[in-house]
């Protein structure tokens, strides 16, 4: 039986006071939502925090509803008023209550679809999309027992000096396995992050990095408390814009696995039907969501014809190249970037 090392609990009531738990015991401490995926490391003894303060007591890190302003929201969940308005997605939100939420589904289907993916029902009435967004980077050689890393004589993410994957250099490349950021992404959301000095705003795309050891710029002492996603502006409706999106997920099973790649795409169409802006965001396949380029001149001003659809899922292969750092060959998961490119695009294409 795998035990799980002892620790110290705290169960903080605001952001407030939860930071300052997080800057007072430092590296001796870690945040919990959920607990889906830092209990499991934490019985492997990939993660022994001294400290564990818990978020769930914490009322202004839930809710999700539209927001018409802008700007960091206090302990009391509220922003100020502005002009843009955006879907407002507290980070204790589970990933069931994300994937059913009205709202959630209306603005941001692939985000829905995403959220409704991840694991098992259990799991996913646990689990928070704060806690998704922040997953730790697996890899074959890293999400063992100690026994086993031992035996190997661990790795550079954890007590070792190199990379099995690799063999060489000093980077790990541990892969990205979220669902919901590259739908983040794609739908160019901000995330809001709470520390001892301040409250800051990073859009999703700037927030992860290619460091498969600590893959995000979220501090340790910081607490991502909130994600908000632009809905479509006055001047968007007025001109017909509507937006679509979708997400594909490869994995071994049907359910409960992580993905092998993980596909997002979002489309604004004119009124004429012609596509107006267009993103894709593969994942899955290295430390951090790659957002594929030249999506967009490719398709700006054209309809999502099966050509056009076939030209974005080439450029999307010629973009991949993953490692072997899950189970699964990587050669047939970059086989596989374009079959799951192609049922994003074809979803998106036919509303």
């Amino acid at each position: 039986m795998l035990r799980l090392p002892p620790f110290r609990y705290h169960r903080p009531d605001t952001v407030a006071e939860a930071v300052a738990l997080l800057a007072r015991f430092g590296e001796g401490a870690l945040p919990i939502a959920g607990g889906t995926d830092l209990m499991p490391n934490m019985k492997h003894r990939l993660f022994t925090p001294a400290h564990v303060v818990s978020l769930n007591g914490i009322a202004a890190m839930r809710g999700i509803g539209t927001v018409n302003g802008a700007g960091p929201s206090s302990d009391n969940g509220k922003a100020p008023r502005g002009e843009d308005p955006f879907l407002r997605i507290g980070a204790l939100e589970t990933l069931a209550d994300v994937s059913t939420n009205p709202l959630v589904r209306r603005h941001c289907a692939g985000l829905a679809q995403a959220a409704g993916l991840v694991a098992g029902p259990q799991l996913r009435n646990m689990g928070t999309i704060g806690g998704n967004v922040c997953l730790d980077t697996r890899c074959t050689y890293y999400n063992q027992t100690e026994f086993w890393r031992d035996a190997l004589g661990y790795c550079l993410k954890k007590d070792g000096d190199v990379c099995h994957v690799t063999r060489v250099g000093k980077k790990c490349v541990a892969a990205h396995s979220a669902d919901t950021p590259p739908n983040l992404i794609a739908l160019d959301a901000t995330l809001i992050l709470a520390g001892p000095d301040a409250i800051r705003e990073i859009p999703a795309a700037d927030f992860f990095v290619t460091d498969g050891i600590w893959n995000t710029r979220r501090k340790s002492d910081e607490i991502l408390t909130e994600i908000r996603i632009p809905l479509m502006g006055p001047d968007s409706n007025g001109a017909g814009l509507r937006r679509r999106s979708a997400y594909r997920k490869l994995r071994q099973r049907h359910s409960i696995d992580f993905p092998l790649l993980s596909v997002a795409v979002v489309a604004d169409f004119a009124a004429d039907g012609t596509v107006a802006e267009i993103a894709g965001v593969v994942s899955a396949l290295g430390a951090r969501p790659r957002v594929l380029a030249g999506w967009k001149e490719i398709a700006a001003g054209e309809r999502l014809t099966g050509d056009l659809i076939e030209a974005l899922a080439s450029r999307a292969w010629s973009q991949c190249r993953p490692l072997d750092n899950i189970i699964v060959d990587p050669e047939w998961r970059r086989a596989m970037v374009p079959v799951y490119a192609r049922r994003a695009l074809e979803e998106v294409a036919g509303g």
